[in-house]
């Protein structure tokens, strides 16, 4: 099912030039808060923004933990293959890839990313201006992505045990 329209219509009051947003993901090991970087991939933050705004990460789990490497969410299957229906082009920039990064997750094509996520539990400079960098985990609940990125994992590095986004909401700070 495409998702676009809805995105658009969720994210027509946007003002990235005098406002700044934030995640706030509910998950069950904690919160989660999420500064967006507009400035550097506008269009990656206008269409999380969006997904968030009309419920669609609500309930859906981080499928693969890395432990050291990254926490990925984002699929509405739950497998690692589910998208929004639509894509959304690169946006490469200068952000480098250290812990509590935000970046879109794709597949190999550079082009293919939709709603799925990764969240750096290090620094991985080998994903610098290959994956688009969008926003940077507060200090405050890093602690929270450290706890899902330790989280015991099964082939495949799914956890065990759900690591769920109970609610991901969109305020104004």
């Amino acid at each position: 099912m495409n998702r676009k329209q809805e995105v658009a219509k969720a994210t027509e009051d946007l003002d990235f030039k005098n406002k700044k947003y934030q995640l706030q993901l509910k998950t069950n090991h904690g919160d989660i808060h999420i500064n967006l970087s507009p400035d550097v991939a506008p269009n990656h933050c206008r269409n999380i923004i969006g997904l968030a705004r009309i419920g669609y990460y609500d309930g859906l789990i981080f499928h693969r933990i890395i432990e050291g490497f990254m926490i990925q969410g984002g699929c509405p299957q739950g497998t690692g293959t589910g998208n929004p229906g639509y894509s959304v082009d690169a946006e490469f920039n200068e952000t480098p890839h250290v812990a509590g990064v935000l970046s879109a997750a794709r597949s190999q094509s550079p082009n293919s990313a939709g709603s799925q996520f990764f969240i750096c539990l290090d620094a991985h400079s080998h994903l610098d201006g290959k994956y688009t960098a969008y926003g940077m985990t507060t200090e405050d609940t890093m602690d929270v992505v450290k706890k899902i990125g330790a989280v015991e994992t099964a082939r495949g590095d799914r956890p065990l045990e759900d690591v769920t986004i109970e609610t991901m909401t969109v305020v104004e700070i």
